[in-house]
């Protein structure tokens, strides 16, 4: 009975950053031969899916997987080297274990990727779908990972399309391009290509990908300044955004979906979404018609915390109905 009332995956749910990850009785099983080891014991509830889910990309995302063991696996270009990272959770404490060049970076930042700098009790909820959902869902912290790159290309992706069309672009690339995952990852994990592979990149391969120009101008445009980007990383979010939108490109929306991956940003709201304002303003005062601007008036309230009032609005799964079919799929790949 008790799994009866458990949160159960919809389409906005998962769009919330809600990744299903078996819990594992018991001791989950460890892989072998780890390059590096590190435990960590957080303080207060922490579910990895919640955590780590807006860092996946799609079900078939080469750079996540959450396997039913228990485990949730990354990789990522750090700026050691590739990396691969295991993380697992029993009776409170997380451990990590990592591979590759990037093993040590990926086990110091550890913490962070899983909130430790996130402070879940700053939320006040003023709305009472807000406290039901934080309450259904005490693990939820925002991860930093200290990476903008890797948040930013797949960001620069879903320009425009569909979520469909922007992870399938997603993972044939970084499959193509990429380089298998260090240690013993699980089959077809990649690490995603370097600054100047994805400058390489012919074309017809992003044509092929079903990427438009403009799209693979702009990614182009930000491995140029691949370093310059990623000291962003040291700036406050706002400050970060600003020199991210120095690209051409990228803009509000883009900037927004980065930051709130690499930087941890609580307060940062993407604007510019074709559904966002709708689902906010639904849930909080029934307006399905709510654009931007509306919006950003509901979410004042939480200010200083409205990503996370956001993404438990997502989290709640309280969403207007469907007024018109689903967009349709393109593949200009195919023309």
């Amino acid at each position: 009975m008790a799994g009866r009332f458990t949160p159960r995956p919809t389409r906005t749910t998962v769009r919330g950053g809600h990744v299903a990850v078996p819990a594992v009785a018991g001791v989950p099983r460890q892989a072998p031969a780890p390059a590096r080891v590190r435990t960590w014991v957080p303080e207060g509830p922490l579910d990895l899916g919640l955590v780590l889910g807006p860092l996946r990309r799609g079900p078939g995302d080469p750079t996540f997987r959450a396997l039913p063991d228990g485990s949730v696996w990354r990789a990522s270009l750090t700026p050691a080297g590739p990396g691969t990272l295991r993380v697992t959770q029993r009776s409170g404490e997380v451990r990590g274990e990592a591979w590759g060049p990037g093993a040590d970076w990926l086990l110091e930042k550890l913490p962070e990727m899983l909130g430790a700098l996130d402070d879940p009790s700053a939320f006040v909820p003023r709305h009472k779908l807000l406290a039901l959902t934080r309450r259904r869902r005490p693990g939820l912290r925002l991860t930093r990972t200290g990476l903008v790159l890797e948040s930013l290309i797949p960001s620069v992706l879903e320009q425009k399309v569909t979520t469909g069309e922007a992870y399938r672009a997603w993972r044939l690339l970084v499959r193509k391009y990429g380089e298998p995952a260090p240690g013993p990852a699980p089959e077809r994990m990649s690490v995603m290509p370097a600054p100047r592979t994805w400058a390489l990149i012919p074309s017809w391969e992003w044509h092929r990908a079903g990427v438009d120009d403009k799209r693979a101008s702009t990614v182009l445009r930000a491995v140029r300044v691949a370093a310059r980007l990623e000291e962003a990383v040291g700036m406050p979010p706002e400050a970060a955004q600003e020199r991210l939108e120095l690209v051409s490109g990228i803009g509000p929306w883009t900037s927004a979906e980065t930051v709130q991956r690499s930087h941890g940003a609580v307060d940062a709201v993407t604007v510019g979404d074709l559904h966002l304002p709708g689902i906010v303003g639904w849930a909080l005062a029934g307006d399905r018609d709510a654009d931007d601007a509306g919006m950003l008036a509901l979410l004042e309230p939480y200010a200083g915390q409205r990503h996370r009032a956001a993404r438990l609005i997502l989290l709640s799964g309280r969403v207007p109905g469907r007024r018109a079919p689903r967009m349709p799929y393109g593949d200009i790949g195919r023309l």
